[in-house]
C-alpha cells in the first residue's frame, strides 16, 4: 500500500483532536524540566496507539530535511516516533532509519549511545521529540548525534510549550519545528469539553 505524500489540514485537525483529548491535562504538574507548570502534554495516549501513530507519524515526515538518511530522538518519548517515521517513509518512497538515543550508555556489550542502523559518519540525522519545553532533553540528543561525528540542525516536536526551547536551539544553531503549541493544543481542549 502506497500513501499520499502529503499531510492534509483535514488529518492535522484530527491529529490537534486526539492531542487534545487524550494528551493533554490540566491542574497543578512538575515537568521533568522541574518547572511547575499549569497543563500538562503526555502525547504517549496518542503515539502508542495506532492510528494516533500513524497521524503523528504522516505529520513528522513532513519536516523531516529531505537530506536527513535517520530520525533519532532520546528514549523513551521519542521511540515510537522514530519508528513510526521510518515506517511511513517506507510507504512514500523515501529512505530513512530510525535511531534511539540512550540516556546512558549501555552498561554492557559495546556500552553503546545509540540503537538502530548507524548511517556513516557525517550523514544529516532529523531529531523528533514529543515535547519541547527548555529543550533539555532534545539538546542532549542532539549532542550524543554530534560526538558520534552526525550533522544535525534540526528538531521536529509535536508539542512546544513555548518555555524556552526555541531560544535554547537557536543558541545550538538548530531549527526547532513544532506541529502544535500547547496554546493550540489547550484552546482546543477547552472547546471539546465545553
Amino acid at each position: 500500500m502506497k500513501l499520499s505524500p502529503q499531510f492534509s489540514e483535514g488529518n492535522r485537525d484530527e491529529l490537534l483532536n486526539l492531542l487534545s483529548r487524550y494528551a493533554y491535562r490540566q491542574g497543578e504538574f512538575t515537568l521533568s524540566s522541574g518547572l511547575k507548570s499549569k497543563h500538562y502534554v503526555n502525547c504517549k495516549p496518542v503515539s502508542l496507539s495506532g492510528f494516533g501513530l500513524f497521524l503523528i507519524s504522516f505529520a513528522l515526515l513532513e519536516y523531516v530535511e529531505q537530506d536527513s538518511v535517520a530520525v533519532a530522538g532520546l528514549t523513551l518519548g521519542a521511540d515510537p516516533l522514530v519508528s513510526g517515521v521510518a515506517m511511513i517513509a517506507s510507504q512514500v518512497d523515501r529512505s530513512i532509519d530510525a535511531l534511539i538515543v540512550r540516556k546512558e550508555a549501555k552498561g554492557h556489550g559495546t556500552g553503546a549511545w545509540l540503537e538502530g542502523p548507524r548511517p556513516p559518519k557525517g550523514k544529516k540525522i532529523t531529531v523528533l521529540e514529543d515535547v519541547v519545553t527548555t529543550g533539555g532533553s532534545s539538546l542532549k540528543a542532539v549532542q550524543r548525534l554530534r560526538d558520534e561525528g552526525y550533522e544535525v540542525s534540526r528538531v521536529v516536536t509535536i508539542v512546544d510549550r513555548e518555555e524556552g526551547g526555541l531560544l535554547a536551539m537557536k543558541a545550538e544553531e538548530i531549527e526547532l519545528i513544532s506541529l502544535f503549541s500547547l496554546n493550540e493544543i489547550a484552546s482546543r481542549a477547552s472547546q471539546i469539553n465545553q
